[in-house]
């Protein structure tokens, strides 16, 4: 057994059901987000332009990058399909957030939202560790498959 198929099965094990609310609640708030982003584009491309190193069409293509990102992950998130996946495309976009956007000088500043990008990206890297959870589309399927496999 390797390492990814130890921390998957540790994932599965311990997954208690309250933490799929939170999944859940978690995907909500990034499909949020990429509508805001989507409705918002040119404000979210000029703060880029602002404060990173890049040239104008790449900062064009990671603004469409974010916002589909949040959209296709956020749906997947709470829904409970693809769930590591999502994770995974989520976590270099708040990293991004933390590091180019959110640690201007503004730290100290009311309602800054430093301290939620650094919950949001805990939050996913437990869930890409832990995984979808009982509540999620594609448990009972899973559920099966372990049995057929605890059987041989």
């Amino acid at each position: 057994m390797n390492l990814l198929q130890k921390i998957e099965s540790w994932g599965e094990s311990h997954h208690p059901k309250f933490l799929d609310v939170i999944r859940i609640a978690l995907g909500i708030f990034l499909f949020y987000k990429g509508i805001d982003f989507l409705r918002n584009t040119s404000t979210l491309i000029s703060m880029m332009e602002n404060r990173s190193p890049f040239g104008s069409f790449v900062i064009i293509l990671i603004g469409h990058y974010v916002t589909f990102a949040h959209l296709i992950g956020g749906l997947f998130l709470t829904i409970g399909m693809f769930t590591r996946a999502a994770c995974l495309i989520q976590i270099p976009i708040l990293l991004g957030a933390i590091i180019f956007v959110n640690t201007q000088g503004e730290v100290l500043k009311p309602y800054n939202e430093l301290f939620l990008s650094i919950i949001v990206l805990l939050l996913l890297i437990y869930f890409l560790i832990a995984g979808n959870g009982p509540w999620s589309i594609k448990f009972p399927a899973e559920e099966k498959k372990r049995s057929e496999r605890n059987a041989v």
